[in-house]
């Protein structure tokens, strides 16, 4: 539960001047834990839910520590998303347990502050080098959790071991201390299905933001047109997302012309052109974590072309095919259903599939795939592809419920060098992706305040740039 310290390589705290000069005449630094309003709340709900699931079960969750970049760099730390769904905190290196007692406690590093050594000998953690950080008590007044040291836990789950419950892979020391296991990653993923009030505003809060991204870059497509291309696109998305929140949800997808087809392209490296379009898939996670994912294809120039419509206009009809199956009781899988029997028959139409309708859509046919290799959406929440470890009764092979927050994102992708397609579609992708929750008599979308047609992104394009 500890890392190892970054020491000043210049050997400046072997100065003894230097150190006895550094200790003193330091005032108090902001230790403020700064929480979104009914963070805490929500995640005193969360471990209750937790706690009546697996009654009786010592349970042990870490939020991890940054992932190294390269060398003596790491990345910017994020905390484990089922830490952060039990506690509302961020600190790295925390350990959760909940007590067979129902009682709870949060193992928090203590901060390097100027009487520590590490103050100003520890690169990676002493405040001199960082800043001032929270420390246990300002955490326990936030969370309403007591919090203890982190040194303390070893002792604490000492003899106790065989009853803990914890999350693996997130803090290798822990995974040493407590093993791993995979019952509590099913069981926390299947509670996260199901979002409260709470969350379902701090999801729209996150698509709010992602919409306000869009307008930016609707409003620089004549500067990445002149030169700036796809990464002055994506340093505008990410700009608003770190801005409005933690920053994106995940690495940005800035597909502009031939590239649009490409479905993970997220190097972001080319030009943009004026008589393409831009596929945009991007999302704003707040500072709770809570993440938006949305796409829609953008024409350049503010018109779409002949064909460029033609696709559109049919991956909308299959957009609302899904959404008209979304609601409570209908098995997951259906809007993924209708959504393939409508590009399917518009594909059979155009005559690009070389076999019926109902043949392609065959499980042993699937020759529309070609066309479409991913799925139709996902589950949302503080992750992009939220609860991936829920069995899959509870998930694709389930029932929709009221609560559930997803995606919906049909597509078409034709490829600048596929011969199977006539030259006009060759290098067109679409995608569009609404975010949605599943309400008592069928779905409420979030994600409405972007036009879904092509007459209305049009409109909303040509508005902006």
């Amino acid at each position: 539960m500890t890392r190892p310290a970054r020491r000043d390589p210049s050997r400046l705290t072997e100065a003894t001047g230097f150190r006895d000069f550094v200790r003193d005449g330091w005032g108090t630094g902001d230790r403020t834990v700064r929480l979104a309003p009914g963070a805490a709340e929500a995640a005193a709900r969360h471990r209750e839910q937790l706690r009546s699931v697996l009654p009786g079960t010592r349970i042990v969750v870490a939020s991890g520590w940054a992932s190294v970049r390269s060398n003596d760099t790491d990345y910017g730390f994020r905390p484990d998303s089922d830490f952060s769904w039990l506690t509302g905190c961020n600190a790295e290196g925390a350990v959760l347990v909940l007590h067979p007692d129902g009682d709870a406690e949060l193992y928090l590093r203590e901060p390097a502050g100027p009487d520590d050594a590490d103050f100003f000998a520890n690169a990676r953690d002493g405040e001199l080098w960082i800043g001032a950080v929270p420390g246990l008590a300002e955490w326990s007044a936030a969370l309403g959790v007591r919090c203890r040291p982190i040194q303390d836990l070893p002792s604490a789950l000492r003899g106790r071991l065989p009853a803990v419950l914890a999350t693996g892979g997130v803090d290798p020391l822990l995974d040493a201390l407590a093993g791993h296991s995979a019952e509590l990653r099913r069981v926390l993923a299947e509670l996260r299905r199901i979002k409260d009030e709470w969350e379902i505003g701090q999801l729209q809060e996150a698509v709010d933001a992602t919409v306000q991204g869009f307008a930016d870059v609707a409003a620089e497509l004549k500067v990445a047109v002149a030169g700036g291309g796809e990464r002055w696109l994506q340093g505008t998305f990410d700009r608003r997302a770190r801005t409005a929140g933690n920053g994106p949800g995940y690495a940005s997808i800035v597909a502009a012309g031939p590239h649009a087809p490409v479905l993970h392209w997220v190097r972001n490296d080319g030009p943009v052109p004026e008589d393409g379009v831009l596929l945009l898939d991007a999302g704003v996670e707040l500072n709770t974590l809570y993440t938006a994912d949305v796409t829609r294809t953008l024409p350049v120039s503010g018109v779409f072309s002949d064909a460029q419509r033609q696709v559109h206009d049919l991956v909308e009809r299959a957009t609302e095919a899904a959404l008209a199956e979304v609601r409570p009781g209908v098995p997951y899988r259906e809007f993924h259903r209708a959504a393939m029997r409508v590009l399917a028959t518009g594909l059979h139409d155009w005559g690009l599939l070389p076999v019926s309708v109902d043949e392609s859509l065959d499980d042993d046919g699937q020759h529309h795939r070609r066309y479409i290799v991913c799925g139709i959406g996902h589950l949302l929440g503080l992750d992009v592809h939220d609860c991936a470890n829920a069995s899959p009764e509870a998930y694709h092979e389930g029932l929709l419920e009221e609560g559930m927050a997803l995606t919906v994102e049909p597509g078409l992708y034709f490829h600048p060098h596929d011969q199977t397609v006539p030259p006009e579609l060759r290098g067109i992708g679409v995608r569009i992706e609404e975010d949605l929750v599943v309400t008592a008599t069928g779905n409420r979308i979030l994600t409405a305040a972007l036009p879904r047609d092509a007459a209305g992104l049009e409109s909303w394009v040509s508005s902006r740039r």
